[in-house]
């Protein structure tokens, strides 16, 4: 099972959940945190869903570093296939 698609020839997207979002803020936190971090080139959260889509160079940043910024942005979250 995959979790990550080629967006760019560098660029991977990868899917993150979480079932911690309970405010629209939530939404500005984490994605202000994972764009932060170095080869994250677009952060989409959607707030009814618990999707997070993050767009980045796996070679500066693993799937491990994006949840762990959205840890630190206050959330769990985890990699998921879809």
């Amino acid at each position: 099972m995959r979790t990550m698609n080629r967006v760019k020839e560098e660029t991977m997207k990868t899917i993150l959940r979480s079932r911690e979002l309970n405010c629209p803020s939530c939404v500005a936190k984490i994605e202000k945190s994972l764009g932060r971090l170095d080869g994250v080139e677009r952060a989409k959260v959607h707030f009814n869903s618990g999707k997070i889509e993050v767009e980045h160079d796996p070679a500066l940043v693993s799937m491990e570093a994006l949840v762990q910024a959205v840890r630190d942005a206050g959330y769990a979250s985890k990699v998921s296939p879809f």
